[in-house]
């Protein structure tokens, strides 16, 4: 799924990649390393502007993760928040800068956009939150906390998993996706419509990015909240 062109897709060991979505994981995830590697080039005891920034987006992730993690585990998860964080902070607002389109055919856009990229962050997440719930509890402890409150509860805990795995892939995905489309209609009926129209249109599609702009910050803070939560609920042992 993308916004003003199809996707190209090539096969390879018996399994269809997306072209669009490669290019862009990768393009985000080379902002986010260029980024970090440029405010963190000088850590000295005094610091400066650029690692101030950097401290403050560390102590800002940690506080995310903190707030629902306790313990060593918060500790541990401090770089996965922080990384998680960055990646879906440059993701979710790429699109709304850089859109490339080649013969009709989408190469660069937000990959949160696409509900393969947000779903299979939704999975990596409930994967570790399982992980690390086992580690921490043991198999038997882990997986007795889905019989709780009563046995037959297994059946409401688990159907509470595959929601969980729905709804934190979705809201990701349908954020963007939903932002980034109405700026484009806006940006069709701007260039459709002559000088007249693009200059009436210009004010409403910058008030437009600027507000795709702040959810799509809101939504990165909400799936690493989130995550958090679910990661926090797999690694104690529930009372009955």
């Amino acid at each position: 799924m993308s916004i003003g062109g199809s996707n190209h897709t090539f096969t390879f060991l018996g399994l269809t990649f997306n072209a669009g979505n490669m290019i862009s994981i990768l393009l985000a995830c080379l902002i986010v390393l260029a980024l970090v590697y440029a405010l963190s080039r000088h850590i000295t005891m005094k610091p400066g502007k650029a690692q101030n920034i950097l401290e403050y987006a560390v102590d800002f992730t940690n506080g995310i993760v903190g707030g629902s993690v306790s313990g060593e585990a918060s500790k541990m998860l401090g770089l996965w928040g922080f990384s998680l964080f960055l990646f879906l902070l440059v993701a979710n607002n790429m699109g709304l800068f850089l859109h490339i389109d080649v013969s009709g055919i989408t190469y660069v856009k937000s990959p949160t956009s696409d509900p393969v990229v947000t779903m299979t962050l939704s999975l990596m997440t409930l994967t570790l939150a399982q992980f690390l719930g086992i580690r921490t509890l043991g198999y038997k402890k882990h997986f007795e906390n889905y019989l709780k409150p009563f046995k037959i509860f297994i059946v409401v805990n688990l159907f509470e998993e595959f929601t969980n795995f729905l709804t934190l892939g979705l809201r990701l995905f349908g954020n963007i996706l939903s932002g980034e489309m109405l700026l484009t209609m806006i940006t069709g009926m701007a260039t459709g419509g002559g000088p007249v129209m693009w200059i009436g249109m210009l004010p409403l599609e910058l008030i437009w990015q600027g507000f795709s702009v702040f959810i799509s910050c809101i939504q990165a803070y909400v799936f690493v909240t989130l995550s958090s939560v679910y990661i926090s609920q797999k690694i104690e042992v529930e009372e009955v």
